[in-house]
């Protein structure tokens, strides 16, 4: 289970000692605003990439600005306690930019995981994390499964 670490000098410096320890750290984020199947399949997949899985979570103004007025369905602390509770996360963040390249800079993980629908070259974070010497990597299955598909579903349902 998951610890949730709000600080983020706080998340560094205990990022930092797991290094120190021989740690291998994945790193990998989204808006998980309705967990689905896709999700899981992405978080086990960034996991077996190395020994601490670090899973930064889009507040909800930033999941507003990706996904558009409606979301989050899922407020964002509910969110990182969801997250917080899954068997592969070992530490959880939440963050407020457009992007995790601010994090990222900060944390500078071993590898960072992002799902399917990117390559390693349409990874926004590329140059930064290649930048301090990390990897990025693609995990998970197709995506085929999404919390929009899901919600405008419930929504049609609830018609």
């Amino acid at each position: 289970m998951g610890r949730i670490i709000l600080d983020h000098a706080t998340l560094r410096d205990t990022v930092e000692r797991l290094k120190r320890q021989g740690k291998s750290i994945v790193f990998t984020n989204g808006c998980f605003d309705i967990l689905h199947v896709g999700h899981i399949r992405y978080l086990r997949g960034a996991r077996a990439l190395g020994d601490i899985l670090v899973v930064a979570v889009n507040s909800d103004a930033s999941t507003r600005a990706l996904k558009g007025p409606g979301r989050p369905v899922t407020p964002q602390e509910e969110r990182l306690e969801i997250i917080a509770a899954l068997e592969m996360v070992d530490l959880v963040t939440l963050f407020d930019t457009r992007t995790v390249g601010p994090l990222l800079s900060l944390l500078k993980p071993h590898i960072h995981a992002k799902g399917t629908d990117y390559t390693v070259d349409s990874v926004p974070e590329r140059a930064i994390v290649e930048g301090y010497g990390g990897r990025v990597a693609i995990v998970g299955d197709p995506k085929n499964h999404d919390s929009s598909s899901i919600i405008e579903t419930i929504r049609g349902a609830a018609s």
